[in-house]
This record gives C-alpha cells, sequence and structure tokens, in this order.
C-alpha cells in the first residue's frame, strides 16, 4: 500500500462525504460524522473498487470520492426518525 495513494483517498473520500451532506441536508448526519464515514468511504472504495477497477489515480481519486459520498447517504437512510424537512 502506498501512503501518498491512501492519504489521497482519505482527502477524497472527505470531500465526497461533506459534498453529499451539504447536498442533502435532510439526510446529513453532521459535519463530524459525515467526515468520517467519508474517509472510511473513500479508503474502502479506494482500495477494493478502484484497483480492481484500474483508471489510474484519477479511477481512484473519483471511486474514493464517489463511495465516501454515498456511505453517509446509505448510513442516514438506517437512521432511526423522520428526516428532518428540507429548509427554505
Amino acid at each position: 500500500m502506498d501512503l501518498t495513494a491512501i492519504i489521497i483517498q482519505l482527502v477524497s473520500g472527505v470531500v465526497g462525504g461533506n459534498a453529499a451532506g451539504f447536498l442533502a441536508k435532510a439526510r446529513s448526519l453532521g459535519p463530524v460524522v459525515n467526515t468520517i464515514l467519508g474517509a472510511l468511504g473513500g479508503v474502502a472504495g479506494g482500495q477494493f473498487i478502484a484497483d480492481g477497477v484500474g483508471g489510474g489515480m484519477a479511477g481512484n481519486v473519483g471511486t474514493s470520492a464517489l463511495i465516501g459520498a454515498l456511505l453517509p447517504l446509505a448510513v442516514s437512510l438506517f437512521k432511526k426518525g423522520e428526516p428532518a424537512a428540507p429548509e427554505d
């Protein structure tokens, strides 16, 4: 494992997780949880999915950001309670 690749995956996942939380405010878990789940999703996406697909660094960053964005949204679906009403 290359440390530089892992750092890039972490950063890409964090950006993706927080972007998803910003865009889907009703499903946001908060900045801290979005950051943690985005980082975990970014590393998981980069290590398991992007390496199998190929595409070099661009594929790795894109996959890390995508999985980092999807993980907080997926977890928010299992959160108890009704989602907050969107603000006007």
